[in-house]
């Protein structure tokens, strides 16, 4: 006799979806939780601690400053001439200036630099501290009475924060001092009206959207990683999965919270 399996209902899909986002959400909250005692803890500051924590940001820093300060530079050239151009063409050159800081210094600097961190860094970051725990490596840390949260995920959650608020920092600086030379060129008597413009778009409310924003961002892409490579399931271990799918589960999760951030960045600034 064969017995026919039953089609899956969509609402029982559904219901699991949504159950395995909000477990997700939870323990990347725990998690959260976690690092901030550990970055309040004496401990977190030992010598070997330490060590590890320079270790993870030196690696995660340097390797992505240049490549994404030549990235930054490049493409703010290029919206910064369609911006003015654009402005040109329409008789709203007075209104350039203004578009170019909020368009790209406001909005896509700090959204570009999480992602580029992201893709260079945590994500896989996190690949690896599954591999580790499959491996049981994590397990053998334990056994030897070192903790493998504070050694190995920790350091790589700070080193994430930095990179993300280091590189938004320095290519936001950069991209004004290019917005500056491709309209004034290299003359200072605009410098004046220029620091007058930027001051009053960057008005203490949007300062704070705007540091909070990146701070988030920082966050979203240095816990996320980590908590799903921590409370993966012991039951599905990483070879049963390619190394591209469980990178691409983590990303699908990262990427929906950049995107919820980035929407109420937005409300915040215009509405």
């Amino acid at each position: 006799m064969i017995v026919k399996a039953m089609p899956h209902n969509p609402l029982s899909r559904l219901g699991r979806a949504i159950q395995r986002w909000l477990l997700g959400s939870w323990r990347t909250l725990l998690f959260g939780v976690m690092m901030i005692s550990l970055l309040f803890s004496p401990a977190s500051y030992r010598r070997e601690n330490r060590r590890a924590a320079a270790y993870q940001i030196v690696l995660g820093t340097s390797g992505n400053l240049i490549w994404f300060s030549v990235l930054s530079a490049l493409v703010s050239l290029i919206l910064i001439r369609i911006v003015v151009v654009t402005a040109l063409s329409y008789g709203l050159s007075r209104y350039a200036l203004e578009m170019v800081v909020r368009v790209l210094v406001l909005e896509l600097i700090p959204l570009t630099a999480a992602l580029f961190v992201a893709l260079r860094r945590t994500l896989p970051d996190g690949v690896e501290l599954s591999e580790m725990r499959s491996r049981g490596e994590l397990h053998a840390m334990r056994q030897r009475g070192l903790d493998p949260v504070r050694l190995e995920f920790f350091p790589r959650a700070v080193a994430g924060v930095f990179s993300v608020l280091m590189l938004a920092a320095l290519s936001c600086i950069l991209s004004l001092v290019l917005t500056y030379l491709s309209i004034y060129g290299f003359n200072h008597w605009a410098l004046p009206g220029y620091t007058r413009v930027v001051g009053q778009i960057f008005n203490p409310a949007v300062t704070m959207i705007f540091v909070l924003k990146t701070l988030f961002f920082s966050l979203a892409v240095s816990l996320i990683p980590m908590a799903s490579a921590l409370y993966a399931a012991a039951g599905a271990p990483l070879h049963s999965r390619s190394k591209a799918a469980n990178e691409l589960a983590a990303m699908v999760r990262l990427f929906a919270v950049l995107l919820l951030i980035e929407a109420a960045s937005l409300m915040g600034n215009y509405y």
